[in-house]
């Protein structure tokens, strides 16, 4: 029942947007205001949508096997969260959730966009909707979550253990949401587009927007890198995985933007900037959304391996750039480059740099990601290009990008001068004396991660300065570029002060290195209701006579047939202790990876602090200034905490092995009932 409210509300949402462009077109030249018809349509159309979403949720819950969507991804004994995460855990659900943030962000947008013109209003509307009705005809088309079965099977399919995972389970959602909000920014830049609209108000307006869009990516990012971590059984946190690029191209597509958008709200330039990078930011979003639903990349993150989905988002995908460019050729009027002048020492030519920076970045990553395909296409040779490839060609020009970043900020507008600066010299010289004492302890290249960390631990220390500094202007930047420094740095210290040890190893016997003593003391089991686990119990005794304990496991899953190694993880404030175990084929042996990898924990911090650096800008203008950092700090440690908590709990589930063992393997959509138990 629940499935077929959603489909028929999934339907009339569709005519809802045929009834919003008609009367936005009928209001377009009619009226002074806009008809209140379209915001009850849009509405309307939100709730729709909201139903049907709720229906594919409710046939999790009650484990509707009649839906094929329910069936292929769950099962009766999973916990209620993972029923429930389960709806956008692939694709069909995840594309109806897309269409629900969709139809959410441009409600909102009429709500909060009252003081705008009318007709600016209407065109951002119109074009949402284009783009609403492109990915309704997908989802319908070659994505319906609601495609009956009968007759109904008794049991589902389960998902990928590894899928099941509290960080996994929200981190689409709030990725989406950072996805979709882009949506709003390009149909918002090309409707200000045609009509001429680009002003200093338009910039303060669309502002809002961009900095909703770039804390949901960046949360997004950052709870997919912990997953990574803590549950891909590497030790690392990003390793240039194509499915990862495309979500970091966004991101740097919307850092960028936000920087235009700070001059252009001051002067009125930079507004091709403003719309080029509008419209790249949602076309790189549906470029990833292209990659990973086309079965053209091989990653872990994949959602679907099927060309006539990814052949539809293409095509699409085409259509929107090919209406941007036109828009923008023909409708856009460049800025007299003769009225506004500015020095080449002042704060709009440091943020022009620090464009021409991130553009080359995202140039680097975006070459990255397509060449291997193009590649493969075009000779049918297979290649994979992965970190050194991005170190080679990013951190050389990482260095000069903290520096500008560092000393940007102080200048003034328009013209500034470098009197009464004489601490950017005092903390260059500090920062490259900290950072010889710390390269030369290390076993790497000297020059270059001197220079590296210098760079590093100067945008750290001009940007803690003036936390103490009472008369502080902008707390956002100042705090979103302090936790990059500080990313930046855990990641270098992470780098060069990690250690790793891959041994095989019996019960009982032990390995000795110059630091620490592995001892192998002992394998237990445990059996539960959905896998089997073999779990090793180590002891590692340190220089300093502190002896650790890890147990790091194997999961042996039935169904799906599947092991695991689930890694155990001791977390602190200085480093992490990490082990995972894998029994070595036809041997006693165990293959054990140990790593101490300094500083973890800050990298997650670092983001969270980039991350209320955006929210501080937000919220800003709505509250008082001395309720604001109370607030903040308040939802940061809140947040923190659920983050640590979930680093030392990883939780992991797949349905009862006794209860799926005998569950046919249907291929089709329609069953033979002599094969239904």
């Amino acid at each position: 029942m629940a499935s077929l409210i959603g489909s028929y509300s999934l339907n009339f949402a569709l005519v809802c947007s045929f009834l919003i462009i008609f009367f936005s077109i009928k209001n377009f030249d009619n009226q002074n205001h806009l008809d209140s018809k379209i915001i009850s349509l849009t509405f309307l159309q939100f709730f729709l949508f909201a139903v049907s979403f709720l229906g594919l949720v409710m046939s999790f819950v009650y484990s509707d096997f009649s839906n094929e969507t329910v069936f292929n991804h769950s099962h009766t004994t999973k916990p209620l969260f993972y029923k429930i995460s389960g709806c956008w855990g692939k694709h069909e659900g995840s594309l109806l959730l897309w269409l629900l943030v969709l139809t959410l962000f441009i409600f909102l947008f009429l709500l909060k966009s009252q003081g705008q013109q009318k007709k600016y209003r209407i065109l951002t509307l119109l074009f949402q909707q284009v783009i609403i009705i492109g990915f309704f005809i997908f989802v319908i088309k070659t994505s319906n979550p609601f495609t009956y079965i009968f007759p109904a099977p008794k049991e589902g399919l389960g998902l990928n253990p590894i899928l099941q995972d509290p960080a996994l389970a929200i981190h689409p959602p709030i990725l989406y949401l950072g996805y979709v909000g882009s949506s709003i920014i390009f149909s918002s830049a090309l409707s200000a587009t045609t009509l001429n609209y680009i002003s200093k108000e338009w910039a303060q307006h669309l502002k809002q927007w961009v900095l909703v869009s770039w804390i949901f990516l960046t949360l997004g990012i950052l709870l997919g890198s912990i997953w990574a971590y803590y549950e891909l059984g590497w030790g690392g946190f990003w390793f240039w995985d194509p499915v990862e690029n495309v979500s970091l191209m966004p991101w740097l597509a919307l850092t960028t933007l936000l920087h235009c958008l700070v001059v252009l709200e001051k002067k009125l330039i930079l507004t091709s900037w403003v719309i080029i990078l509008s419209i790249a930011t949602f076309t790189l979003s549906m470029c990833g959304t292209f990659l990973v639903r086309s079965g053209i990349l091989n990653s872990v993150h994949t959602f679907a391996n099927d060309p006539e989905r990814g052949l539809f988002i293409l095509i699409f995908l085409f259509f929107l750039i090919f209406l941007s460019i036109f828009i923008f050729f023909f409708f856009h009027k460049f800025e007299n480059k003769n009225v506004i002048t500015f020095s080449w020492l002042s704060k709009e030519t440091s943020i022009l740099i620090n464009n021409w920076f991130m553009m080359y970045f995202l140039s680097v990553v975006l070459i990255g990601t397509v060449y291997p395909i193009f590649l493969e296409v075009l000779s049918s040779q297979k290649i994979s290009v992965g970190p050194p490839f991005y170190n080679k060609l990013i951190i050389p020009f990482l260095i000069p990008f903290l520096f500008a970043m560092a000393i940007g900020p102080k200048l003034r507008w328009i013209k500034s001068e470098l009197q009464n600066k004489i601490y950017l010299f005092l903390f260059l010289i500090i920062s490259f004396l900290i950072s010889i004492f710390i390269v030369k302890n290390s076993n790497t290249d000297f020059l270059v991660n001197t220079i590296l960390v210098s760079a590093a631990f100067y945008l750290f220390l001009i940007t803690a300065r003036d936390f103490f500094n009472t008369k502080i202007k902008n707390l956002s930047q100042n705090l979103a570029h302090f936790g990059f420094s500080l990313l930046i740095l855990s990641i270098l210290f992470n780098n060069m002060f990690s250690t790793e040890v891959i041994t095989n190893l019996k019960v009982g016997e032990s390995y000795q290195s110059k630091n620490f003593k592995i001892n192998f003391e002992r394998i237990d089991t445990k059996k539960n209701q959905n896998f089997e686990a073999m779990i090793g119990k180590f002891s590692i005794d340190n220089l300093d006579g502190n002896i650790e304990i890890l147990k790091p496991e194997l999961r042996i899953y039935n169904q799906p047939n599947i092991v695991t190694s689930e890694a155990d993880i001791k977390t602190n404030l200085l480093n992490d202790k990490f082990m995972t175990m894998n029994l070595v084929q036809n041997q006693d042996y165990f293959n054990i990876r140990y790593q101490v990898k300094p500083f973890m924990i800050w990298i997650w911090i670092s983001v969270l602090l980039i991350s209320f650096g955006g929210l501080t800008s937000l919220l800003k203008k709505n509250m008082k200034s001395k309720t604001l950092p109370t607030f903040l700090i308040t939802i940061f440690i809140i947040i923190f905490y659920i983050f640590y908590k979930g680093l030392q709990n990883p939780n992991i589930y797949t349905p009862d092995v006794n209860i799926k063992k005998d569950i046919p393997n249907f291929k089709t959509k329609v069953f033979d009932t002599n094969n239904i138990i």
